[in-house]
């Protein structure tokens, strides 16, 4: 079979010579999306009107568990000492790093 052109596998196939691979599975082949008719759209696409979104959403943010003023305080204090930790490290690195630099490409 290697030796046989595409030519002629298609015309022992086309004879029934060969059996397709979903005939032998048993399945009906498909046909490719260039062979199917066209779908046609069937009714109107259902809108919601504008404004319900905006009820919707204002209806969920009621229902958020906000955080209390004092956690509120806290998380922002985390922050800035985090944000002082981090600045201080690389301020750190930087003054470490500066005079080889300079060695170096000066």
């Amino acid at each position: 079979m290697a030796r046989e052109t595409r030519r002629q596998r298609r015309a022992a196939r086309d004879a029934g010579g060969d059996a397709t691979a979903s005939s032998r599975r048993g399945r009906a082949a498909q046909t490719r999306p260039s062979q199917q008719p066209v779908k046609q759209q069937t009714g109107r696409k259902t809108t919601q009107p504008r404004g319900q979104f905006i009820r919707e959403s204002y209806a969920e943010l009621k229902k958020t568990d906000w955080p209390s003023r004092r956690q509120t305080f806290q998380g922002v204090i985390v922050v800035i000492i985090a944000c002082a930790i981090v600045g201080t490290y690389l301020w750190g690195l930087d003054q470490i790093i500066r005079p080889i630099v300079d060695r170096v490409l000066l």
